[in-house]
């Protein structure tokens, strides 16, 4: 997900906290807690600042999300809360934790995934039922907010923001159940095939690849499929020069469940088919020839 979705994320569980009897001082720790912990995985961002390698691609969304890390990120945060807040007790490690798992967990459900089991794994596992910025989300928790701010009295907070959670929760599974039935159908057209939410709910694309030939279609469970494009990808070029004079490009093949090749004699390179918009994909690592 995006940051802002992130931290309203945050925001949101620490609405979600019964917070009757907690001091300002506990409030501001779990604020803290909440927010941090629903952004601190994305610190690897940083490694833009060093990667000389190209490999910036595999690094973001990497170990930092990793399951592995979950815990380490929540022992961090609470021993933060410890020495800054002066707060004890496994309170804030837990919510740390379940702010950390949050953030990972849902990264996994749009198309730029995440690397959720390394370093055991560095497969990227998408899902790609959920757009990276989901407005639904966003209009759940501001929703849950209005409700909160106008019905005091009648609904405690953390109640109706718990409420706001289980409702994201079955966004979640909706449009995940819907997104794997259109693939599930499309899989025994192409040898390899991926998917990728649009910004309107229920609404897919499926990218397949048959041979050279990668074929985009939009639609969802209720209306079908369309075609929107067909792209050639030349199979038959050598990379070994691409990959030479730009590493990115041979991150790009790694990272990306498969990719489309371009030769023309000027420029050669490869772009990922499940961000191609408008003509282009804006993640295209190429080389023009001189």
């Amino acid at each position: 997900m995006d940051t802002i979705t992130h931290t309203f994320f945050g925001l949101a569980l620490y609405g979600a906290v019964d917070k009757a009897g907690m001091t300002p001082k506990q409030k501001r720790a779990l604020l803290f807690t909440t927010v941090a912990g629903s952004q601190i995985p994305d610190i690897d961002v940083i490694s833009a600042w060093w990667d000389t390698s190209g490999r910036y691609q595999m690094w973001h969304r990497g170990i930092t999300h990793s399951l592995l890390m979950v815990p380490v990120w929540a022992g961090l945060l609470a021993l933060f809360a410890r020495t800054v807040f002066r707060q004890r007790g496994w309170l804030w490690f837990q919510i740390a934790l379940i702010a950390v798992f949050i953030h990972d967990t849902s990264d996994i459900f749009n198309a730029w995934g995440t690397g959720y089991f390394e370093p055991l794994s560095d497969v990227r596992l998408t899902f790609g039922t959920v757009p990276i910025v989901d407005l639904v989300f966003w209009a759940m928790m501001g929703g849950g907010l209005l409700v909160s701010q106008f019905g005091r009295g009648r609904w405690s907070s953390h109640r109706v923001f718990r409420t706001v959670w289980v409702l994201m929760a079955l966004h979640v599974a909706i449009q995940t159940a819907q997104g794997m039935t259109i693939l599930q159908q499309a899989k025994g057209e192409y040898e390899q095939v991926a998917l990728s939410a649009d910004f309107v709910p229920g609404v897919f694309t499926v990218i397949g690849k048959k041979d050279a030939v990668v074929t985009l279609q939009k639609g969802s469970v209720w209306t079908g499929l369309e075609r929107i494009a067909t792209l050639e990808s030349k199979e038959e070029a050598d990379l070994d020069s691409l990959f030479a004079a730009n590493p990115k490009a041979a991150t790009l093949m790694q990272w990306a469940p498969f990719v489309v090749i371009v030769d023309n004699g000027e420029r050669i390179g490869l772009y990922d088919p499940r961000f191609y918009r408008n003509g282009q994909s804006f993640l295209f690592e190429y080389m023009d020839r001189k």
